[in-house]
């Protein structure tokens, strides 16, 4: 008889629990687990939210875990549910949905949250932290409506913060209480050059000002410093610290003071319960960098699977500027003092510094800025208490011969268990074998394979390092231009071998491509979905499991864990029966809001997961795909019919327009406008597809994007009529589907592609236009509203919601 496996509890699904879990599964742990998170997302690198802020990064781009992973390793996932107290009596934890969960063993990884500063105004509107991918949302909505900004804090979150808000267009201001920036991590010459680079960015600084209040009506408009001067904003972001979230173990009387108390083998008060990462305390420190966090996990992990194990003793930090086009590097001792040696080198050509602090000829500290490619060196050396040595000092000094043979050397000499990715736990020997064994030969393929470089991504240098070493020097490291770090081919490599090979499922495209993680990850499997389904669009069979969350759901979950669900009105017009069908499900499934969108339409916010096919079938309107890569909406003005400049039907040719296209899946959310007259009242200047009505017929204009980045759309051609322009739309948008890039917006096509070669291709060529517009056409025919299928189909449902809704 098998026994049964013990129930493990991770509260909190943020970075530091999730690591140890992926350690104990490595280990062998056999364990039933459960993972409860707050938020509405699966794991994420909340380090890399200062890059979904300035725009190079997705949200999806940062997912550390998909929904698919824990499922994969037996994981039950709840998120948007919050823990709030452990009953060790019925060892149950107690949520705020009500239904206890059982408990063999809980580990609590409940993070931090901003510190607020408690000053008069802190609950104005306008007034956010920036810990996690809500408050990135609240920012970037801010910035596309308000256009000052100021930054409390000039440590390492806000200054992430700062250069984000900047990247948005918006007029930053960082205010600081100290006359040095980071001055927890930097001495003051370090300081000053991170200074000065930040304002050639275009950040603005008040340094040694303290505020006292913040001042405006309902929102934000100022702040008071205690000199009396004021600075104007109509957005803050509190970046002054964090502070541990501890709600759960005092309600369930866990020992703690600033955060929950921990010993060496990271056990609270509480038996059976453990704590790691941001929310614990650990010998009267509480960590808020990434690698302590994963070092404990560590030590957790090896203990909770009955392994022996050093204890945690603490950690030696260490911290890393994420800002494009800085890099600063700080490791123990950042300031000397009398009894302690310096080693300095500035370079202000270069804008390079370099300080290694010395006690009694003992490396106890550095800092770095500009050049950081000695920093996991010297992290180790004043880990390690290593000694300077007259080699150690020509090595890091750069006098002891070529760059290429001392970094050779250093790989070469570094022990097999020493740990090259401190967030991840990987060691050399890790990274070495999976090169050999795998034939690895990017960076990118060490990080799909092991992991290292998935988080902040500072140990990348020495993994490049390490790379080049196991190949040799006669070898080539490969400059992947893989579409994720599971491959080494392009999406045009990928679509060709799908074309001249016949391949029809994506299990069958990773197999004959030879795909390094034979399962995918949350960024290939969804594009080689895309593909086929452009490709064989009638053979094909959509894998639904291979999409986003959102595209499954076909509703935008929320950051509380409901759904916003958006119907289709044609050319942003409806009719009195729809609008009261809308009020009706809104009042009978208690819709917290309904919002006219941007794109003339209404969106129901809040609505229960197990409610969607019942909201659906209610409304028996076509889906507005508000969630979909895929034609989003066809904005109007009201055109020839209403208006007194309106040249021509602006409502008719956007609801045909939106009528013919909706539903056929593109390369990324795709948006339309039709204006009757050139005044432009629906802004087809800034949407994928721009259509503006003249006296003659109509002007089509393509590549506009109104968002992060924006841009302005291109004139494409003049047409006559209705029909060519139809036809026109739709070859311009089959030859973007076979083109395009997966999740590559039409703004970033027509600038790779050239404007000249798409013309040619649809335009000039009329041949390969009509062969265009007949596979648009066959497409066009394959497709079906999602919805029918799951308000028609059980098993479909089931699958969808896990238990049985009647429709």
């Amino acid at each position: 008889m098998t026994a049964t496996r013990e129930r493990l509890v991770l509260i909190g699904n943020g970075m530091a629990g999730v690591a140890t879990l992926e350690q104990i599964i490595k280990l062998g742990g056999n364990y039933e687990i459960t993972v409860i998170g707050s938020e509405p997302h699966p794991n994420y690198n909340r380090i890399m939210l200062s890059y979904v802020l300035e725009g190079s990064q997705t949200i999806d781009d940062i997912v550390l875990n998909s929904r698919e992973w824990y499922a994969e390793n037996g994981i039950t996932l709840h998120t948007g549910v919050t823990v709030t107290a452990i009953d060790a009596d019925s060892r149950c934890i107690i949520t705020d949905k009500g239904d206890p969960i059982p408990y063999d063993k809980v580990i609590i990884a409940t993070g931090s949250s901003s510190l607020i500063l408690p000053i008069p105004g802190h609950d104005k509107q306008g007034v956010v932290g920036f810990r996690d991918i809500a408050d990135c949302h609240q920012m970037m909505e801010a910035a596309a409506t308000y256009p000052k900004a100021a930054v409390i804090g000039g440590g390492l979150l806000g200054l992430e913060a700062a250069k984000g808000l900047v990247s948005l267009g918006m007029d930053v201001t960082v205010v600081h209480l100290m006359n040095d920036l980071m001055e927890r991590q930097l001495d003051s010459v370090a300081a000053a050059m991170l200074k000065k680079e930040l304002e050639s960015q275009g950040i603005q600084f008040k340094m040694g000002a303290q505020t006292a209040e913040l001042q405006g009506g309902e929102r934000v408009e100022r702040l008071l410093f205690n000199d009396g001067t004021t600075l104007e904003a109509d957005f803050v972001v509190m970046a002054a610290g964090i502070r541990p979230n501890t709600a759960v173990a005092r309600n369930s009387g866990i020992e703690m003071e600033r955060g929950i108390l921990v010993n060496d083998y990271l056990q609270t008060s509480m038996p059976n319960v453990y704590a790691v990462g941001e929310c614990v305390q650990h010998r009267g420190n509480c960590y808020g960098l990434v690698a302590p966090l994963f070092e404990q996990g560590m030590v957790l992990a090896k203990h909770i699977c009955g392994l022996d194990t050093q204890p945690y003793e603490g950690s030696t930090v260490s911290t890393k500027l994420k800002i494009s086009g800085v890099d600063v590097f700080s490791a123990g001792v950042f300031i000397e003092n009398e009894q302690q040696s310096v080693i300095t080198a500035r370079d202000d050509w270069k804008k390079t510094y370099k300080k290694i602090i010395l006690q009694d000829n003992t490396i106890v500290g550095a800092v770095l800025f500009g050049d950081i490619n000695d920093s996991a060196q010297l992290q180790k050396l004043i880990r390690d208490g290593a000694p300077m040595t007259d080699e150690l000092y020509a090595e890091l000094m750069g006098t002891g011969g070529c760059s290429h043979g001392k970094k050779k050397a250093s790989v070469e000499t570094m022990a097999d268990d020493e740990i090259v990715c401190g967030c991840n736990g990987v060691t050399k020997l890790d990274i070495v074998s999976a090169i050999q064994d795998k034939g690895l030969t990017s960076v990118d393929e060490i990080k799909a394979c092991t992991g290292a470089t998935r988080s902040c991504g500072g140990c990348k240098p020495v993994v490049e390092q390490i790379l080049q070493f196991v190949l040799g020097d006669g070898a080539t490291v490969a400059s992947s231009q893989g579409i994720c770090g599971c491959t080494t081919h392009s999406r045009d490599e990928i679509v060709a071998a799908i074309r001249d090979k016949g391949l029809k499922t994506i299990k069958e495209v990773m197999n004959v491509m030879e795909w390094k993680n034979p399962e995918g990850c949350s960024k290939c499997r969804p594009a080689i979905n895309y593909y086929l389904g452009m490709i064989h669009p009638v053979e094909y069979q959509d894998e639904k499991e291979s999409r986003f969350v959102n595209e499954r759901m076909n509703a935008n979950i929320q950051k509380d864990g409901t759904y916003t669900v958006v119907p289709r009105m044609y050319g942003g017009v409806t009719t009195p029966e729809d609008l009261k069908k809308i009020a009706d499900v809104s009042v009978k499934y208690n819709v917290k809001a309904v919002k006219m969108t941007g794109g003339q339409r209404i969106d129901l916010i809040g609505v229960q997961k197990e409610d969607l096919p019942l909201v659906w079938a209610e409304l028996d309107m076509p889906s507005g795909y508000a969630y979909a890569k895929s034609l989003r909406t066809v904005k109007t003005c009201v055109g020839s019919q209403f208006c007194r400049f309106g040249t021509q039907d602006s409502m008719g040719m956007g609801a045909s327009l939106e009528q013919r296209f909706e539903r056929l899946d593109f390369p990324a959310k795709f948006k339309m406008a039709v204006n009757g007259c050139p005044r432009n009242c629906a802004e087809s200047c800034t949407k994928d597809i721009g259509i503006v009505g003249n006296d003659g017929g109509w002007e089509i204009f393509i590549g506009g994007n109104g968002g992060i980045k924006a841009r302005l759309a291109d004139s494409f051609c003049k047409v006559k009529t209705d029909e060519e322009l139809i036809d026109l739309c739709g070859a311009i948008i089959q030859y973007y589907r076979e083109t395009g890039k997966y999740l590559e917006r039409t703004s970033e096509w027509v600038e790779r592609m050239g404007l000249d070669q798409i013309k040619a291709a649809i335009l000039d060529d009329t041949d390969n236009r009509q062969q265009l517009i007949e596979r648009v056409n066959i497409a066009l025919a394959q497709l079906e509203d999602p919805w029918q299928k799951v308000l028609h189909d059980e098993p479909t449902r089931t699958a969808l919601f896990g238990t049985k809704t009647n429709v």
